[in-house]
């Protein structure tokens, strides 16, 4: 499996073969508008399309304690529509969100008293407040923002709540570049959270679905929370059910506050685009957004882990077995390494592990790494996921795991190895034609993660020059019993296997 934070940058790298970095960038136009907001824009007039892509830096992991879901909530929110659209009559709808809000703030007082609590009370506030929500709803206009875009030719109309960012995106045809900078500014300079509630309700249905009993989703949901003691990447994206649960539409409104600062966002535009006429509509629609002071950066700092953890999913299914092992952030000088150790292991057929404990020992029908988990920014995971074969345990495959990984701790992969794993992963990637969503995502991110849009060009440089004892030396570094944590399926009542495997003491 090619690694998800290097396929892009492959990609790009294939998609502008023979050109360097300063011939790009007689293509692209940077300004920042003077409450901080950035746009970079990318001029590619092959065909009458734009691509849109705003890259927030706020995810899951700036949750605030307790309140755990709430970035891909107010991603949710995002599609709701603004004060114009989506509403049959705002300053109606509006009163009938502050009932709501009146009415729930009543009931979660009445709640809060515990035992002293009148169950006869919660119960008629509980009518009460269905009986407020149906009202609002009386005044929405469902989907007309999603139906606007897409009667106007849009396509690709997504959104993304990663746990470091969150992204919106989607592409129009270029004559309606207008009307993106409306809707876009609109909804962020004015965000009306309504059908929050009834939002609140579809989240829990995802983590349902996310993480059904003996799921690869909730394997991974715990091996997370089990690796990490205390940076919030242990919290899921999706949020804990109790705490989404006891989501208010004001936690929203705060969370907004506080990340959707215009400093804190930037935005990409790549296709059949005028810069000139792109930024006389960023300043008309964006400027009027207010500056205000980016957001603290998180300050936890994950404890050394003092030794091997392990946990145990039952489930009657598949039999499961991931393995993460704890390393830096992106900002560490072997990133790179990283990258290209995970496709050593994990490159389709040629990838060791599927050439190891697929082909040969005939124990796993699926084996991958990823060489980040469950994002980049920060400290996370080297990750390893296997799927037994019918026939085969856990602990064989296990064992099988830290047979190859001890190898390559010791012995230096081969430069023929090495070249192909590289060529590999562009030739897969030239399949993926560049294409203007793509790249739009790829200079926002990039942007958005490291400042600057040009690290996707030193970055190919990293690349080339990871050597096999680099390879050799993080492998060492990384692949330790002490670093590790275990995650597995187990049918319910069986023996469990030993906490071995998958790393060097």
């Amino acid at each position: 499996m090619i690694s998800r934070r290097l396929a892009p940058i492959l990609l790009l790298a294939v998609a502008l073969r023979g050109q360097d970095l300063k011939e790009f960038e007689k293509k692209v136009t940077e300004f920042t508008l003077a409450n901080g907001l950035h746009f970079t824009v990318v001029e590619r007039h092959e065909a009458p399309v734009l691509s849109f892509h705003t890259f927030v830096n706020a995810g899951s992991a700036d949750d605030p304690a307790g309140e755990t879901g709430l970035a891909h909530m107010f991603e949710h929110m995002a599609f709701k529509g603004t004060e114009t659209i989506g509403t049959r009559d705002w300053p109606a709808e509006k009163k009938a969100l502050e009932n709501v809000e009146a009415v729930y703030d009543r009931l979660e007082a009445e709640r809060n008293k515990g035992p002293k609590a009148d169950q006869n009370k919660i119960d008629y506030l509980g009518m009460q407040l269905k009986e407020a929500m149906n009202v609002a709803q009386s005044y929405v206009e469902s989907n007309e923002y999603t139906r606007i875009i897409e009667e106007n030719g849009g396509v690709g109309l997504n959104a993304d709540t990663s746990y470091d960012y969150t992204e919106y995106f989607y592409s129009l045809p270029s004559n309606r570049i207008e009307l993106w900078f409306l809707l876009e500014s609109q909804r962020f300079q004015h965000p009306v959270f309504r059908e929050f509630y009834q939002e609140r309700d579809v989240v829990q249905e995802e983590n349902r679905m996310r993480n059904q009993p003996g799921s690869a989703g909730l394997l991974m949901r715990d091996l997370v929370a089990t690796a990490f003691a205390a940076f919030p990447y242990r919290n899921p994206p999706g949020g804990w059910p109790s705490d989404v649960a006891n989501l208010r539409r004001g936690m929203a409104q705060a969370f907004f506050d506080k990340y959707y600062v215009p400093a804190n966002i930037n935005l990409a535009i790549v296709g059949d685009v005028d810069p000139a006429q792109a930024k006389r509509l960023a300043e008309r629609y964006f400027g009027p957004l207010a500056a205000r002071p980016l957001p603290p950066l998180l300050d936890t700092v994950e404890p050394a882990q003092d030794g091997p953890k392990t946990v145990v999913v039952e489930s009657q299914s598949q039999p499961l077995v991931a393995a993460g092992y704890k390393r830096p952030g992106q900002d560490d000088a072997d990133d790179a390494v990283y990258d290209v150790l995970a496709l050593v292991l994990s490159s389709g057929r040629t990838g060791l592990l599927y050439k190891k404990l697929v082909e040969e020992k005939r124990i796993a029908i699926e084996a991958e790494a990823a060489a980040a988990y469950p994002a980049a920014r920060h400290p996370n995971l080297f990750l390893i996921f296997i799927a037994p074969a019918v026939g085969h345990t856990v602990e064989e495959n296990r064992q099988a795991l830290d047979e190859l990984l001890a190898g390559l701790a010791a012995n230096k992969i081969d430069a023929e190895t090495l070249q192909r794993v590289k060529t590999q992963a562009r030739a897969a990637l030239i399949r993926r034609l560049d294409s203007n969503a793509g790249l739009a995502s790829l200079i926002a991110a990039n942007y958005g993660s490291y400042g600057d849009w040009r690290k996707l060009f030193t970055r190919i440089d990293e690349l080339n020059k990871v050597t096999a004892e680099d390879v050799r030396r993080v492998a060492a570094a990384c692949f330790v019993a002490r670093n590790r944590t275990v995650a597995f399926t187990a049918p319910p009542h069986a023996p469990k296997p030993a906490a071995a495997g998958g790393g060097r003491p």
